[in-house]
């Protein structure tokens, strides 16, 4: 592969300024490399314009809704004022609910604590854990992984054809998919919930960091996405969407802020009276400064056109299908095929490499972080790799030794701040591995494959 010939066309933008970005690390072989993030699916590096913003409000934090004086009442100006932010960047309609809470998955399980009785919930199996698994209390039925977005539409149809129709119904769907990156028809597969009466919401962890989300125009019920991977960091997550089941449902969290009132009763029980708006929700001294960091990476990535991010991270995806593809050795996963619209995120298999030795390596012997595993999507990554579901092999924690069959996979994912040297450095670092081989010898050391640093593998 010649990477030197196919350099990356920087003129559409230039990445925008991330946190960590001059940071060195060591290499195994010796010396020092800047660091190459190139794992933003987990979570994306703080944009700097959120730092700064953060840094310039910090003297002056207050506790929100609960103070007389300045710098509360500044707090709570901020917080709420975050909230017309988000709720802007994401279209809501006039009636929709802001809810803060502390992550996608936080917010999923709000709203499966939040769905009436009775509810039936349609997922597929390609879900994150994060929307596979907190429908517990709920009828679910879980579909087929499709292999097409036409399919994904016409599984939904047929499952929500054959359900009770008098009874409430929610589907839960991702816009892009953790594993493969590929889009999901949103907008058919809302439309084809509605037809049959049902509601839909929309897991947008990996979609909103990457491509505009518009709730009116999707018309989906909620969205649901995480701060970490919009470039803020802090520890905060978003559930937005029609307020009717949020405010029918008893609170998520019992405790001050969800309540208006509480009365002692005269048999000595206790009377509450619950906040119908967001705050219902929202108990506690809420994380106002997780919250301002996401309406000020809101407000960055509009600021910087999304559209042209959006054709920037394009211009890299393409980069890396072609540069993975003139390996042979390397198989990318995909569920809708080669032609997919997608996002910057891919993930691949190495014939001949346990896929967490491989990472290991393009760390310790390139400075590229990336993520092994099975990315808390495992019935999808066993789909892709054809493997049985009973397959060992779990997140973060590979059986197999350096060199063995891998039964979990690779993934480099990217985005607004990801500088072009990176996707280069990352895809020569691919095709030497494959070619030459690790430079180091690695062991699996709790789970995880390690440089042994006690002995090359080969002359380097």
């Amino acid at each position: 592969m010649s990477v030197s010939t196919a350099a990356l066309d920087s003129s559409v933008c230039a990445p925008l300024p991330v946190l960590g970005q001059d940071v060195t690390v060591p290499l195994v072989t010796g010396g020092e490399v800047t660091y190459a993030a190139l794992d933003y699916a987990a979570s994306a590096p703080a944009l700097q314009r959120v730092w700064d913003d953060v840094a310039a409000y910090a003297p002056y934090y207050g506790s929100v809704h609960r103070g007389a004086g300045y710098l509360s009442q500044l707090s709570t100006d901020l917080f709420e004022n975050s909230r017309r932010t988000v709720a802007e960047f994401l279209g809501c309609r006039a009636d929709d609910q802001v809810v803060f809470t502390r992550s996608t998955t936080d917010s999923l399980n709000l709203l499966a604590a939040a769905i009436p009785a009775g509810c039936q919930v349609f997922v597929y199996e390609t879900e994150h854990h994060a929307s596979l698994l907190p429908w517990r209390d709920a009828q679910v039925t879980y579909l087929n992984a499709p292999r097409t977005p036409g399919q994904a539409v016409e599984t939904l149809e047929r499952a929500l054809a054959d359900r009770d129709p008098y009874g409430p119904a929610l589907v839960c769907v991702t816009g892009a998919s953790n594993v493969t990156g590929e889009l999901w028809p949103v907008k058919e597969l809302a439309a084809a919930a509605h037809a049959h009466g049902a509601r839909i919401v929309l897991d947008a962890a990996q979609l909103a960091p990457h491509h505009p989300v518009d709730i009116a125009e999707l018309d989906v019920d909620w969205v649901a996405f995480s701060g970490h991977k919009l470039y803020a960091p802090f520890g905060s997550g978003v559930l937005a969407g029609r307020a009717d089941w949020l405010q029918a449902a008893e609170p998520y969290l019992a405790g001050g802020g969800a309540s208006r009132k509480v009365a002692r009763r005269a048999d000595g029980g206790v009377d509450v009276d619950w906040h119908t708006t967001a705050a219902r929700h929202e108990a506690g001294s809420p994380n106002v400064i997780g919250v301002y960091s996401i309406a000020s990476a809101c407000k960055a990535l509009t600021e910087a056109g999304f559209d042209t991010l959006v054709a920037r991270e394009q211009e890299l995806v393409r980069r890396v299908r072609e540069g993975l593809a003139e390996v042979p050795e390397v198989q990318v996963l995909s569920l809708f095929g080669d032609d997919a619209p997608r996002v910057g995120v891919i993930s691949f298999v190495v014939r001949g490499w346990n896929s967490s030795h491989f990472a290991a390596a393009l760390s310790a012997e390139y400075g590229i972080g990336v993520r092994d595993g099975l990315f808390c999507a495992h019935p999808l990554v066993r789909t892709l790799l054809g493997s049985d579901p009973q397959d060992p092999g779990e997140c973060g924690a590979p059986e197999a030794e350096p060199g063995e069959r891998s039964l979990n996979a690779i993934r480099v994912s990217f985005g607004a701040g990801t500088p072009d040297e990176h996707i280069e450095r990352f895809l020569h670092a691919v095709s030497e591995l494959v070619r030459q081989g690790a430079q180091w010898k690695y062991r699996t050391e709790d789970g995880r494959c390690v440089p042994d640093r006690g002995e090359a593998a080969r002359t380097v």
